[in-house]
């Protein structure tokens, strides 16, 4: 039952990459639920996938990062939900920059504890897709079909530091952290894509990505539902750990799935990483 809904999302990454490639990424009038501008793609995209999954019988139904509300079908046949952000990273787009699509599938209830399969789709110079399940595959669309060619496992420790947010609005104790991994010669590696990002930091095994809580943005800036959650869950069938917090972090950071939510549009601080890594974000935020 699932497989369909792989498929789906697959059938639909080939599509919006052709419209990637040809469209002009016009900003619209318009903003999604959260206040962002919507470039035209935003909707084509959030479209594209929204009606390839609603023909599922499968599928109950869907929430998307383009969408003020879930959308529920009629009838009980279904029983998963999908939660997805159509286009992660539009504001880098037109700078020729990898963007991706994430997803997460949940059964019956859109927490964190129901979330049974999650994964991206990146639209660079080749179109992959990665999905967690048991375990963490990575597929390559070669023009005809997607190949597998393996699956992706996180080091105990790496060597990439990727670090969002504007540093002047970072706390002290998070500067002192980031610090510290650059004097140990970590890489800076920051797209300001989280899909490119987060994708870089599995293939090359492991690291730190961190979008902690700022001055400008307390709770963090990504979403729980379309992005923190699928990430996390992908990172942890990937050897690796997610930690996160619901409002303030002088309360402590969690393991991200064990976290619940009050809206679907709720954003939360995060890291993910390998366990060395987050072991010191343990150690820096306690």
């Amino acid at each position: 039952m699932l497989y369909s809904i792989i498929d789906a999302l697959q059938r639909s990454a080939v599509y919006i990459d052709s419209v990637l490639k040809k469209c002009n990424f016009d900003y619209l009038d318009s903003t999604n639920s959260t206040g962002d501008s919507q470039l035209g793609v935003d909707v084509e995209a959030n479209n594209i996938i929204k009606e390839s999954l609603l023909e599922l019988d499968v599928v109950k139904g869907i929430c998307s990062e383009e969408e003020d509300e879930a959308i529920y079908k009629e009838g009980l046949n279904g029983v998963y939900l999908v939660a997805f952000d159509p286009l992660d990273g539009s504001s880098i787009v037109s700078s020729n920059l990898s963007v991706g699509s994430i997803f997460g599938i949940y059964n019956k209830e859109f927490s964190a504890k129901n979330l049974i399969a999650s994964g991206y789709i990146v639209y660079g110079p080749r179109l992959e897709m990665v999905v967690a399940q048991d375990s963490v595959n990575h597929y390559i669309y070669n023009g005809e079909e997607w190949r597998n060619i393996g699956s992706l496992m996180l080091s105990n420790k790496g060597r990439i530091n990727s670090p969002g947010g504007t540093q002047k609005n970072w706390s002290t104790k998070h500067k002192i952290l980031i610090e510290s991994l650059f004097l140990e010669g970590y890489r800076l590696r920051y797209s300001g894509g989280m899909v490119p990002d987060l994708h870089n930091l599995l293939c090359k095994g492991g690291g730190l990505f961190s979008y902690p809580s700022t001055s400008d943005a307390p709770n963090g800036k990504l979403r729980a539902l379309f992005e923190v959650f699928p990430f996390a869950f992908i990172f942890e069938k990937a050897g690796g750990e997610a930690i996160g917090s619901i409002g303030s972090l002088n309360e402590g950071l969690s393991r991200i799935l064990d976290l619940n939510i009050d809206s679907i549009h709720q954003s939360l601080p995060c890291f993910f990483g390998s366990n060395d890594e987050i072991s010191r974000v343990k150690l820096a935020y306690k």
